[in-house]
């Protein structure tokens, strides 16, 4: 979010001088190609049931990835780099591997989506949901056979009513073409999706709360340990994990790790959805790769600050959780988890 507030606003120490100084040395090859974009329907000007979604690729090859295994498919995320894309940008592939695979107790693994998208400021997942849920479906079903896992929930945010009949209609879809279910896109994985609808509370953005929301019960954060990894949903192994997290997946197996990993800079690689709002001329949310300007995204996809950059005071760059920067630090910054570490702020959501 970009606030245009005519107020003076604190110089940048000179630590972060040192870090503008750094961050200025990036070199930027420019803009990411519409043929490197995992979201090639974000803007919903396509056909966005399962015939459309299988056009651009969603599916495609599905049955072979799962076929692969678990370690193979893990291993892939790990080669990508991929860092969760929900605030905290834990690696993806060391969390996907901490759910227990022998289980002498024979109790069954858990996959749950975090839909609920609560931060305020915050509206990637949206797009997703809205335009693309068949990436979403399909990423789970790869995701939940990485963690043997039988079921996956997507824990939906109330407010997002016609998010959540689209994300349904493709669930219905995936069904009715052997997508999911038995033998899900025959690749002898049994596997369903289940859309739950929340009732709009903030606090079930936290995982454990999920999760005590899912079982019908007050959302309230859960004391660890025991992690959810070990004691989870109805007591059972379970990963909490974010949209767009879960719908990159697919691409990556597809394409490979070392394709995701060529985006972006040690760290801190791969693809990422950015939004741009507040006192910009055109509020968007945009496929970059991490380690992308935020001056570029501002001029180039926000259409530029209202009055130009010189009316810029500050940004939060990434959900309101997240400190503000000033804009002289704006002007030097790259969007990506260390960029922002140097302004003693954070990528969060990467909603600007």
């Amino acid at each position: 979010m970009l606030s245009v507030v005519r107020r003076a606003l604190p110089q940048a120490s000179r630590s972060v001088s040192r870090g503008l100084q750094l961050q200025s040395a990036r070199a930027f090859s420019g803009g990411l190609a519409d043929q490197d974009r995992i979201f090639q329907n974000i803007y919903g000007e396509h056909d966005t049931s399962i015939k459309g979604a299988m056009k651009i690729g969603d599916y495609h090859q599905t049955d072979k990835i799962v076929q692969k295994g678990w370690q193979w498919i893990i291993n892939e995320i790990k080669k990508s780099g991929l860092r969760g894309r929900g605030g905290a940008g834990f690696p993806t592939g060391l969390k996907y591997s901490f759910m227990p695979k022998n289980k002498p107790d024979n109790r069954p693994s858990y996959l749950v989506v975090n839909a609920d998208e609560s931060e305020p400021c915050t509206c990637k997942d949206r797009e997703i949901l809205r335009n693309e849920p068949h990436k979403l479906v399909d990423g789970c079903l790869i995701v939940g056979s990485a963690m043997l896992a039988k079921a996956a929930y997507i824990y939906i945010r109330g407010e997002y009513y016609e998010e959540y009949v689209a994300l349904q209609r493709a669930v219905d879809e995936a069904y009715r073409e052997g997508k999911i279910g038995k033998n899900a896109c025959n690749s002898g994985y049994d596997f369903d999706v289940f859309v739950h609808r929340g009732a709009g509370a903030y606090i079930c953005g936290e995982e454990t709360a999920m999760i005590e929301s899912l079982e019908g019960k007050q959302g309230k954060p859960r004391l660890k340990p025991p992690f959810p990894a070990n004691v989870g949903l109805w007591g059972c192994p379970t990963t909490v994990t974010n949209v767009e997290t879960v719908a990159v997946v697919p691409t990556i197996c597809r394409r490979g790790g070392d394709w995701f990993s060529s985006f972006g800079r040690d760290g801190n690689k791969g693809t990422k959805l950015f939004n741009v709002g507040g006192n910009v001329n055109n509020p968007c949310t945009v496929e970059e790769e991490l380690g992308v300007p935020m001056r570029y995204l501002i001029e180039k996809h926000g259409g530029g600050v209202k009055g130009g950059w010189d009316n810029l005071q500050a940004v939060i760059p990434g959900g309101v959780s997240v400190p503000m920067i000033t804009a002289e630090m704006a002007d030097k910054a790259v969007m990506d988890f260390d960029g922002l570490r140097e302004f003693k702020s954070a990528l969060g959501t990467g909603s600007m």
